[in-house]
């Protein structure tokens, strides 16, 4: 057995000397050009340039860009007594329960329905208030009038003394399709402008909510804030207006619900609903 290691360390020994001598000698040939071969180069396309987004999601960009400039913020000072049928939105929207402070600021959304400063939104926004105040998209802030309003259908129509404001063209809400998208924009928890989308979840729902209750259900998302903001179709038109949503805990749920504009009494937007005169 030593005999055999003291060979085999001689071997060793003899092979690396003819090697080192030039004797023998081992070419290591990597073809890199070769397709079975392993490469460390990146396995991803650098590709210089903008990507453009896909003509059907770009549609919604150009969309919001067309109607926001029409939505407001509404706010104002109200008196202590409850407005009709506050305690219906205090329980969608989660607000306390309780007696009402003596003084409070009610934030809503609204929109321009003619360029000489009419302004809808929702009754529950101003009901009893004694100043309201709509701020347009360019920070300016205007004192606005209470023209018009029907309690029943949750919808007030102000009015601000200004002049070529972009309006929102009214849509048909009876055409309408469950599964069609659409997009709300309005002022959630007072940060103006912000837009959501979603689809039209149901129509004709029923939420308990007066004698004409017709609602449509969507899924885009709304909080306290958006009241009054406007719903509009994948055309850029005015289908509903945002009033309540399905809540719990006051957050959001996946349940909204907006006024079909078809049934909002805002056919005629220069002329006050009869059923409320202003006052």
């Amino acid at each position: 057995m030593p005999r055999l290691r003291a060979l085999l360390i001689l071997l060793v020994i003899g092979v690396g000397l003819v090697i080192v001598s030039g004797v023998l000698r081992i070419n290591v040939d990597v073809d890199v050009g070769r397709s079975d071969v392993v490469s460390a180069s990146p396995f991803w396309r650098e590709q210089p340039g903008e990507a453009q987004l896909p003509a059907a999601l770009g549609v919604w960009v150009e969309l919001a860009k067309t109607v926001k400039p029409a939505v407001v913020n509404v706010s104002g000072t109200q008196s202590t007594r409850d407005a009709p049928g506050e305690d219906f939105f205090r329980r969608f929207f989660g607000g306390p329960s309780g007696p009402s402070p003596r003084a409070r600021a009610s934030l809503g959304s609204g929109f321009i329905v003619s360029s000489d400063g009419y302004v809808a939104t929702n009754f529950h926004v101003v009901a009893q208030a004694s100043e309201i105040i709509v701020r347009l998209p360019d920070q300016s802030e205007h004192r606005a009038k209470l023209v018009g309003s029907d309690p029943k259908t949750d919808i007030a129509l102000l009015k601000v003394e200004a002049r070529n404001l972009p309006a929102l063209p009214f849509g048909d809400s009876d055409r309408l399709e469950v599964g069609e998208p659409v997009m709300a924009i309005g002022n959630p928890f007072g940060l103006d402008q912000t837009v959501t989308t979603g689809i039209v979840s149901a129509k004709e729902r029923f939420i308990g909510a007066g004698p004409y209750d017709d609602f449509i259900q969507i899924d885009a998302s709304i909080n306290p804030g958006n009241s009054g903001g406007p719903l509009v179709d994948a055309r850029g038109a005015l289908v509903g207006i945002n009033t309540a949503i399905f809540s719990q805990g006051g957050g959001w749920s996946g349940i909204g619900f907006a006024i079909p504009v078809n049934k909002s009494c805002l056919d005629h937007p220069r002329r006050p609903p009869a059923s409320s005169p202003a006052t």
